[in-house]
């Protein structure tokens, strides 16, 4: 759904165009309202954020030891998908 911007809501980003905040009166939510580009960016940005953090932890469990040795998932790999499908994978 696409709705216009009221002159009002026009004449404030045209003073701020980093975004304002916009409150419904009937359910006092709060919003923000930004350019598109400027969103996709920060999403962008946060998503990068995320992927470091996911990235750091994986790494602070490699170097505290906190892992799974290879042959032991390859292992666990094997028997769930026997169990699950019933394939005939063969031992491990």
């Amino acid at each position: 759904m696409k709705t216009s911007l009221s002159d009002e809501q026009r004449r404030a980003l045209d003073q701020k165009p980093e975004g304002i905040v916009v409150e419904d009166d009937q359910t006092q939510k709060i919003y923000f309202l930004t350019d598109a580009q400027l969103h996709e960016r920060a999403m962008d940005a946060l998503r990068r954020q995320e992927d470091h953090a996911a990235i750091q932890a994986g790494i602070d469990d490699m170097e505290a030891g906190r892992v799974v040795p290879y042959e032991e998932v390859s292992r666990r790999l094997h028997t769930y998908l026997r169990e699950k499908y019933g394939l005939p994978l063969g031992d491990v």
